[in-house]
């Protein structure tokens, strides 16, 4: 089936929609083959992700499955265009062949409506200032090689354009006091980054919280993950995870909802947007 085909995170999620799309309109693959004119082999690549899918045979496909919502059917075309440039690799993000697997997260980013993020020991490459991101490069896989350093800290800086730029991305980060404080490139890079988290927060479409050491034991100790959104909030949801030697993909279903009901959770026991800025402020009066 795969043959020249590549099978990618956002083709899987597309995929996957369509094929719960289908389910619940309890159609099978032989039903989904005739409208496109196709073979079951087509359409069970479609929903596996492995092959590019095309405007028309999505909007066949919805309309054989009773979607007619333009936003939902809107977003999966999209996400189709995404992945269409991403195979095809005319993102911008192809510019940074230094990303490695960091292309795909940042194609599905670039795609996405909203971000939620839960850190605890870094601060949200979204807003991270270029110094702290250089300090992070550096005393990581690209030490000792400037050049690389200098290549992942501009593909960073592209990536917050998202932020700013038509249609903005909608921004929820929940930050550990701990990456606040751990003194990433020295007090003065420090004092800059929290200048920087305190700006964003008072952009309409970024929310800031931070989550003390007073709160205690959380929920959320089990480590960090961001929550990217095509939709609204919970639809099409998929899941990252950035471990020390790889990725981790939540594509949907009972697991990214696990994965929401937790952010909220952690959300809940965080200071609220107000407090988290004051606090950000005091804490910067200390470095």
């Amino acid at each position: 089936m795969r043959g020249n085909s590549t099978s990618t995170v956002l083709g899987r999620r597309l995929g996957g929609e369509l094929t719960k799309l289908r389910t619940a309109a309890g159609l099978t693959q032989t039903h989904a083959a005739k409208v496109l004119t196709g073979s079951t082999t087509k359409v069970a690549k479609m929903e596996g992700g492995w092959v590019p899918m095309r405007d028309p045979d999505i909007r066949a496909l919805c309309e054989l499955y009773g979607l007619s919502d333009p936003a939902a059917v809107g977003g999966l075309l999209e996400l189709a265009r995404i992945d269409r440039e991403r195979r095809k690799a005319k993102g911008w993000w192809n510019e940074f062949p230094n990303l490695g697997d960091m292309q795909e997260y940042v194609a599905l980013e670039n795609a996405a409506t909203s971000i939620r993020t839960w850190q605890l020991c870094l601060v949200p490459g979204l807003l991270q200032t270029p110094d702290y991101a250089r300090a992070l490069a550096l005393g990581n896989s690209t030490k000792g090689h400037p050049d690389r350093g200098e290549t992942l800290v501009a593909s960073r800086i592209a990536r917050q354009r998202r932020l700013s730029e038509e249609p903005t991305l909608g921004l929820w980060a929940v930050v550990h006091e701990s990456a606040l404080r751990h003194r990433v490139g020295g007090s003065t890079v420090m004092r800059e980054q929290l200048k920087r988290l305190e700006e964003a927060a008072q952009q309409s479409n970024i929310t800031v919280q931070v989550l003390p050491f007073e709160a205690g034991a959380h929920l959320g100790m089990g480590g960090a993950f961001n929550i990217i959104s095509f939709a609204e909030p919970g639809a099409m949801d998929v899941v990252y995870t950035e471990t020390a030697f790889g990725q981790l993909w939540v594509e949907g279903g009972d697991e990214a909802a696990q994965h929401q009901e937790l952010f909220e959770k952690i959300a809940r026991h965080a200071l609220t947007e107000s407090e988290s800025r004051s606090f950000i402020e005091a804490l910067r009066g200390e470095m």
